[in-house]
């Protein structure tokens, strides 16, 4: 009932021209015993002019604000449709959405395999797929593989770009997301092409993408990333791991790809703290996002995780990545989220099942046992976590991530991460069992990021304790062990 309310007071605020106050963030706690919060060295040394001991994590480079809105832009009537990658064959309900919303049966789509390693299998599997469910599709020879091709010319290529302006969807395929941003916007700027795309979506069309494809939706993307635990470290750069992207959600939403499956949570939020973003949406594989306006609905196999850095804070006197008090809400097939008004929507069938609410007297928890995850990055943990808190008689689950190998020599080899999920008195859940197995959507669950100090190696060979050396006068032990002497 809270939710609803918050989203009611939320959407009847913004309608008079007046701000919700937020809703509450549970307050952050300090790094429980065995772990020790990860501070700079600072040794007497420093003081008369010396090196310190041991280097301090580098702090995140410094990074361009996301592009703000233009209020003269046109207003945008057609759907984005990021896809997280792995979209299997036989996932009608996301196919079909993308044929339907484009208009349907005979549906004109043109698709780019600009970002793989081979352009033309991966647009013709694309093509035979949109086909199968109605559209008619074709195959544009964008690509920087295909190498007999002049990319500078056919981007401007009056014949592709009328192909472009005639359709009703057009679909990115997976591969290399830098490969589409350099090819329809070399430079930071726009091709024909990329505006005979952009022509499509404000009259109402559909831009899908899968993989790479997704990863270009949002202003800013991560082009080359590095891994999640060197992000968090602070070891990336604007322009290189982090670049402009297409922007087709808009200046406000970041998207991220393979979410769940890679446990992009954790680059996720550091990235959206540099970059000045508030709310970011990561989407699973074989999984959509339909995105107009502020809507978001998730329709596929898995499903997506709302990050929401609104009232999010940082304590730079860490002097490595913390934050604390990050929103999260976990949406599944049917869930929706309202960007402007930060609500959850639960899909019809999880109303009509169980209410996860540990406010009220009528809670039930299924799960009591405490929790602690020794790789918080790791396979859809994040939602497997949330899902298990908002049924537990629990307040938090705890969870690490750190370098399990080093790179020799790396000062900031023992900088790892202490997770903490938590609950607040706005945390609810919603579950139902009708497709089969339990489907969970759990809103405003929240996370804290502490650094902390884990000594390498984290293991070494076991030695057993040491036996205390036997008196002439005992027995020797035989060799069962037993301690008995032999019998006469």
């Amino acid at each position: 009932m809270r939710a609803w309310i918050w989203a009611g007071c939320a959407a009847l605020a913004m309608a008079m021209g007046v701000q919700a106050a937020p809703p509450t963030v549970a307050p952050a706690s300090s790094a429980p015993q065995g772990f020790k919060l990860f501070r700079p060295a600072t040794p007497a040394s420093a003081a008369r002019g010396t090196a310190p001991a041991k280097p301090t994590p580098a702090a995140p480079p410094p990074v361009a604000p996301a592009p703000a809105s233009v209020d003269t832009e046109p207003a945008i009537r057609g759907y984005a449709v990021p896809i997280g990658g792995a979209l299997k064959a036989d996932n009608d309900e996301v196919w079909q959405r993308i044929v339907h919303l484009a208009g349907g049966k005979g549906a004109r789509f043109v698709v780019f395999g600009t970002a793989s390693e081979d352009p033309e299998a991966s647009a013709k599997q694309a093509v035979d797929l949109l086909q199968r469910r109605g559209a008619i599709a074709e195959a544009l020879p964008v690509a920087p593989k295909f190498l007999w091709v002049d990319l500078n010319k056919v981007v401007r290529d009056p014949a592709l770009t009328a192909k472009v302006k005639a359709a009703k969807g057009v679909f990115f395929t997976g591969g290399a997301q830098e490969r589409i941003v350099d090819v329809l916007q070399p430079g930071g700027q726009s091709t024909p092409m990329l505006e005979a795309i952009w022509d499509v979506y404000r009259k109402g069309g559909v831009v899908a993408g899968t993989s790479a494809g997704a990863a270009i939706m949002s202003a800013v993307m991560v082009r080359d990333g590095p891994s999640i635990i060197d992000i968090l470290k602070g070891r990336f750069n604007d322009g290189k791991q982090v670049d402009r992207g297409l922007g087709f959600v808009g200046p406000n939403l970041f998207i991220d790809q393979h979410f769940l499956k890679r446990g992009r949570f954790g680059r996720m939020i550091p990235l959206m703290m540099a970059k000045g973003y508030k709310i970011g949406l990561g989407v699973d594989e074989n999984t959509a996002a339909i995105i107009r306006g502020d809507e978001i609905e998730i329709i596929g196999d898995r499903g997506a995780l709302v990050v929401d850095l609104t009232e999010a804070r940082t304590d730079p006197s860490l002097g490595a990545f913390n934050v604390q008090g990050a929103r999260l809400s976990y949406l599944e097939h049917g869930d929706r989220y309202h960007v402007r008004a930060r609500a959850t929507t639960p899909s019809a069938p999880k109303l009509r099942g169980e209410l996860h609410d540990a406010e009220s007297p009528s809670f039930k928890p299924y799960y009591t046992d405490d929790v602690f995850h020794l790789d918080m990055l790791g396979d859809s943990t994040i939602s497997n976590a949330m899902s298990r808190l908002i049924d537990s008689s629990r307040k938090e689950v705890k969870g690490l991530a750190f370098d399990v190998l080093p790179r020799a020599n790396d000062p900031l080899a023992e900088l790892g991460f202490l997770f903490r999920l938590y609950k607040s008195s706005d945390s609810l859940g919603w579950s139902t069992e009708e497709f089969g197995g339990e489907q969970f959507t759990v809103a405003n669950l929240y996370l804290d990021i502490s650094p902390v100090r884990l000594p390498m190696p984290l293991y070494g060979s076991w030695a057993a304790p040491r036996q205390p050396a036997a008196s002439a006068s005992e027995p020797a032990a035989s060799a069962g062990g037993t301690g008995a002497s032999a019998p006469p």
